[in-house]
C-alpha cells in the first residue's frame, strides 16, 4: 500500500544458534506466494503464475489483493485487480488516461486512484472504483488516499497542509456518498472538536492490517512538535518521537499508542512493526537500539519489553502464524524470539535482510536478500531454497 511517507519523499525451543548453512545459489520452485518490491515494481513469486505487476501496482495492507495498470486490445489503459495467491484476475476495467492506483481494499473490490502525485497543488482529483462503478471526487488542496473503511462507504485520506507547501498532514474520512471530508472520531467514538485534529509530521514507516481487517496500525517515527488529540483537548504539550497510529476501519476512530525513547530516534528504517495472527499482540522493534516492545491490542498499552543485539540497518518483523515466535531481521541476522521475548535462535543469512515473512504452516521463513528471495527451515535456519529476483528492494508479503 501507499504509506504515509510517500509525499514527504516526493517533496524532498533451542539454545541460541549462530550461522546458517549457505547453500549454493540456485533457483527452485517457490513453495508459497511471495510479493516483493523491485526497482521495476511489484513482483509475485510462487503460485500459478510469476507476475511482474509494474511500478504503479499496489497491494492491500495484508497482501490479499493487488491492483495494477493494464492495456486493452486497443492499447487503452485498464485497471486490473487480482488475487496474488491464486493468480485469479478480475475483469479489466477501462480507465481514462493518467490514473494511478494508490489504495486497494483487502477484498479487491474497491480501488482509489489519483493522477501523478505532486508536492503542492490547489486541488486533488481522486477516482474511486467500486466493482464496475467509477466516481471522481474533486477536493480542495493536497489529499492522498490511505485506506478504505471496512464497509467501503468511506475512504480515509491524508490531507496535507498547507496546500501551497505541504509539510504536515491530518487523517480524515472522505464520505463516498456525499463527497465531504470529515474528521475522525476519538477512541470513545466521540467527534473530534474543531481545532483538536492531530496534525502529523515525519515518517509513516510501516502499516499493517489486523487479521480481521478492522484495524490499520501505522508506525510513525520522527514527529517534531506532534501533539495528540487527547493532548490538545487537555491543553498538554506534545513532543513524542514515535507512536503507533491505530485507525479503526469499521468504527472510524483513531488513537495513538506512544512509544518510549529511544523509539523515533535514529533512522526510520531501523524500526519495524508486526501484528500477531490472532490480532491480540503488536510487536515494535528498534533494531539499532536493540529493543522490541510488545503491546496488547485491546488495551492499546505496552506490556512487555525484550532486549536483542543492537544492529544497524533496515529492520523487519514477522510473527509466526502459530504464535510461537516473533522473527526479527536486521543486518545479516534473523533472530527468533519466544512469546515472552527471550531469544530462541539466531541465524546468519548471506546478505542484509530486506523483509521477512513466514509460510502459513510456520515451517518456512522467507527473507529478502541481495537480488533474491531465500527461504529457511524454520526449525534449523538452514537455507532450503532461493529464487533470483533482480533489483529486489523489499519482501512485502507471504501468502
Amino acid at each position: 500500500m501507499t504509506t504515509r511517507r510517500d509525499l514527504l519523499i516526493i517533496a524532498g525451543g533451542a539454545a541460541l544458534l549462530s550461522g546458517c548453512r549457505d547453500e549454493p545459489r540456485r533457483a527452485v520452485s517457490v513453495p508459497d506466494v511471495v510479493l516483493a518490491g523491485t526497482r521495476e515494481g511489484l513482483v509475485v513469486l510462487g503460485g500459478p503464475h510469476r507476475r511482474g505487476l509494474g511500478r504503479a501496482a499496489v497491494t492491500s495492507a495484508d497482501g490479499a489483493a493487488a491492483g495494477a495498470l493494464g492495456r486493452d486490445g486497443a492499447g487503452g489503459p485498464t485497471l486490473v485487480r487480482l488475487d496474488p495467491a491464486t493468480g485469479e484476475l478480475g475483469r479489466p476495467l477501462p480507465l481514462a488516461a493518467g490514473w494511478l492506483p494508490r489504495v486497494i481494499s483487502a477484498d479487491g473490490a474497491n480501488c482509489a486512484l489519483t493522477r501523478t502525485a505532486a508536492a503542492a497543488r490547489p486541488r486533488t482529483a481522486i477516482l474511486v472504483v467500486s466493482g464496475t462503478r467509477q466516481r471522481q471526487y474533486d477536493l480542495s488542496g493536497v489529499v492522498e488516499p490511505d485506506a478504505f473503511t471496512q464497509d467501503a462507504t468511506g475512504l480515509f485520506v491524508l490531507e496535507w497542509l498547507p496546500a501551497t507547501a505541504p509539510d504536515h498532514y491530518r487523517v480524515r474520512r472522505l464520505d463516498l456518498g456525499t463527497g465531504s471530508l470529515e474528521p475522525l472520531l476519538t477512541r470513545d467514538k466521540s467527534p473530534v472538536p474543531a481545532g483538536a485534529e492531530e496534525e502529523m509530521r515525519g515518517d509513516g514507516r510501516q502499516a499493517v492490517l489486523s487479521p480481521d481487517r478492522q484495524v490499520l496500525y501505522t508506525l510513525y517515527t520522527h514527529q517534531p512538535g506532534h501533539r495528540h488529540t487527547r493532548d490538545l483537548l487537555a491543553g498538554r504539550s506534545g513532543g513524542v518521537h514515535a507512536f503507533v497510529h491505530v485507525l479503526h476501519l469499521a468504527q472510524g476512530w483513531a488513537y495513538c499508542l506512544d512509544l518510549p525513547d529511544p523509539f523515533g530516534l535514529g533512522p526510520a528504517e531501523g524500526h519495524a512493526l508486526a501484528v500477531s495472527s490472532d490480532g491480540r499482540r503488536l510487536a515494535i522493534a528498534h533494531a539499532m537500539a536493540g529493543v522490541v516492545l510488545y503491546a496488547d491490542t485491546a488495551a492499546l498499552a505496552i506490556d512487555a519489553t525484550a532486549a536483542v543485539p543492537a544492529v544497524a540497518g533496515s529492520a523487519s518483523l514477522a510473527f509466526a502464524p502459530d504464535g510461537r515466535r516473533l522473527l526479527l531481521g536486521a543486518g545479516r541476522t534473523v533472530t527468533a524470539l519466544k512469546p515472552g521475548g527471550s531469544r530462541q535462535a539466531a541465524w546468519t543469512v548471506p546478505a542484509p535482510v530486506r523483509g521477512l515473512g513466514v509460510s502459513s504452516d510456520a515451517s518456512r521463513i522467507y527473507v529478502g536478500g541481495a537480488d533474491e528471495v531465500l527461504w529457511l527451515d524454520a526449525a534449523t535456519g538452514d537455507v532450503r531454497g532461493r529464487a533470483p529476483l533482480a533489483g529486489l528492494t523489499d519482501l512485502r508479503h507471504v501468502r
